[in-house]
C-alpha cells in the first residue's frame, strides 16, 4: 500500500507557515501588517 502524503508534524508546519516564518520575508511582513489594519483577531492561522 501507497504512504499517505499529509504525515503531520507541528513543528515543521509552525516552521513553515508560523509567525516567525512571516517575519522572515517582506512579502510575509506585509501581510501580517494587512491582517493588522484590517483588524484580524488571529495574524495567522496554524
Amino acid at each position: 500500500m501507497v504512504k499517505r502524503t499529509w504525515q503531520p508534524k507541528k513543528k515543521k508546519r509552525l516552521r513553515k507557515i508560523g509567525f516567525l516564518a512571516k517575519m522572515r520575508t517582506a512579502a510575509g511582513r506585509k501581510l501580517l501588517s494587512g491582517r493588522r489594519a484590517k483588524g484580524r483577531k488571529k495574524l495567522i492561522t496554524v
